[in-house]
C-alpha cells in the first residue's frame, strides 16, 4: 500500500500543540509536512518540561512525529521570500497565529490564494477568528473553562482533563476538515480555508451534555467517575483495588444484578432511570458486594458474564500492555540525537498495511533546522 497522502506537501506554520498534532496527523497519513519555525529557539514546546530527555523535550517529542524542520524569520525579506516559494509548492498550509498575524506578515488569504489557488489553508485560533472575543489568545486548560468541559469534570471542583484535550480536539478537527477540503479540490481545482479553535473543538464534543441544557433545558452536573445518564456505569472499589463496570443495556443489568446479590427488579433500581435517580444506594450496594473479593476475581466474574468492566491502568501499564502492541500504538525511530526510541504511534489502521497510520517508516520528531538544506534545494529545483 503506497502511503495515502504520499503526493501532498503540508507547510506547517503551527507551535505548541494543537495546529502540530493536526499536522503530524496528516504526515502520519503519509503527507511531506514542512515545519517552519522560528530560528531563535522554534517550536515553543521545545522548551516545555522537564523532562527532556540529551536536551529534546518529551512534549515537543510527541507532536511532531513525521515532519521536516526548517527555520526561517517570517518578518525577514528572506523567510518571506522562502515561505512565498514553498506555498507555490504546497498543498495545504496549517497556522494558529492569532487573528491578522497572518495578514501582517504579508500572507493574508488573498494573497496565499494569488501564490496558489489550490491551496488549502488550516486556520486554528483559540475562540474563533470573529464574533466579540475572536482575537483572545487560546490555551488549551482556558478553553476547557471557558468551553464548559470543566464544569462537568471531576467530583467536587472543576477539574481539566489530564491531557489538554483541547488542543488534541482542535488538531484532529483540522486535519478532518482539511481532508474533505482536499476531496473538494479534486473537484473543483480551487483550496478553501478550513477554519476551528479550541473553545469550538470543546462545545462540539458536549455530546449528550450539550442536549441536556439545548432540548431539555437541564445543566449537566459533576458526577465524578460515574455516567450522568446510565447507572451502574463507572469506578468502584473492592477488596483491593478499584475496577470499572459499564451495564449499558436493561439485559446486562439483569445478568449483573445477581452477581453482587441485588434483585433486579427491586422498586429502587428497576430502570436505568431509577437507578440514576437512586445512585448513591445502588455504588453503596455494589461496593458493599465488591468488598468481600478482590478486583481480579470480580473482573474475571463480570468477564464470564460477558459484563464489560476493567482496570484503571497507569502509563508503564498501557505500554507494557499486550494488548496495547497488539495494535501498533508503539512505533519505533531512529532519532537523530536520541537513538532509537519508542513513541506512542498513530490510531489508526487500514487493512492490508502491517503498520499503523500509512507509511512504512515513520520519521522521528526533527531537530531544529534539520532539513534547511534539503528543503531549499527541492525548492530550487
Amino acid at each position: 500500500m503506497q502511503n495515502l497522502l504520499s503526493d501532498l506537501v503540508v507547510v506547517d506554520l503551527t507551535r505548541a500543540l494543537a495546529g502540530p498534532h493536526a499536522a503530524m496527523m496528516l504526515g502520519d497519513l503519509g503527507a511531506r509536512v514542512i515545519k517552519v519555525e522560528s530560528p531563535a529557539g522554534g517550536d515553543d514546546s521545545r522548551g516545555w518540561g522537564p523532562p527532556f530527555v540529551e536536551g529534546e523535550s518529551t512534549y515537543f517529542l510527541s507532536a511532531n512525529r513525521n515532519k521536516e524542520s526548517v527555520t526561517a524569520d517570517l518578518k525577514s525579506v528572506e523567510g518571506k521570500e522562502f515561505l512565498t516559494k514553498l506555498v507555490g509548492k504546497a498543498d495545504v498550509l496549517l497556522e494558529n497565529f492569532r487573528p491578522g498575524v497572518l495578514d501582517r506578515l504579508g500572507f493574508s488569504v488573498e494573497r496565499l490564494h494569488e501564490l496558489n489557488p489550490g491551496l488549502v489553508i488550516l486556520s486554528i485560533t483559540g475562540f474563533g477568528h470573529d464574533g466579540p472575543e475572536g482575537g483572545r489568545a487560546g490555551y488549551d486548560q482556558i478553553a476547557q473553562g471557558e468551553g464548559g468541559l470543566m464544569s462537568i469534570t471531576g467530583a467536587v471542583e472543576p477539574t481539566k482533563t489530564g491531557v489538554p484535550i483541547a488542543d488534541l480536539l482542535a488538531g484532529m478537527y483540522g486535519a478532518y476538515g482539511v481532508l474533505a477540503a482536499l476531496h473538494e479540490r479534486s473537484v473543483t481545482g480551487r483550496g478553501r480555508v478550513v477554519r476551528t479553535s479550541l473553545l469550538a473543538s470543546v462545545v462540539g464534543v458536549h455530546a449528550f451534555h450539550g442536549t441536556k441544557w439545548t432540548v431539555a433545558g437541564e445543566l449537566p452536573e459533576r458526577v465524578g467517575n460515574h455516567h450522568a445518564q446510565i447507572a451502574p456505569y463507572g469506578m468502584y472499589r473492592t477488596k483491593d483495588d478499584i475496577v470499572q463496570v459499564a451495564v449499558g443495556s436493561e439485559g446486562q443489568w439483569r445478568t449483573f444484578a445477581p452477581i453482587v446479590g441485588l434483585d433486579a427488579d427491586d422498586e429502587r433500581f428497576a430502570t436505568n432511570a431509577l437507578r440514576v435517580a437512586h445512585r448513591d444506594e445502588l455504588t453503596a450496594a455494589i461496593e458493599g458486594a465488591f468488598g468481600a473479593e478482590p478486583a481480579d476475581e470480580w473482573l474475571r466474574r463480570l468477564e464470564t458474564a460477558g459484563i464489560p468492566s476493567g482496570k484503571v491502568r497507569d502509563f508503564q501499564q498501557v505500554y507494557e500492555w499486550e494488548q496495547t502492541r497488539s495494535q501498533g500504538l508503539l512505533i519505533d525511530v531512529d532519532h537523530p540525537t536520541l537513538g532509537r526510541i519508542q513513541l506512542p504511534g498513530p490510531p489508526l489502521r487500514f487493512d492490508n498495511h502491517p503498520y499503523a497510520g500509512a507509511r512504512e517508516t515513520n520519521l522521528p520528531p526533527p531537530r531544529l533546522g534539520e532539513h534547511n538544506e534539503t528543503v531549499r534545494a527541492w525548492l530550487d529545483e
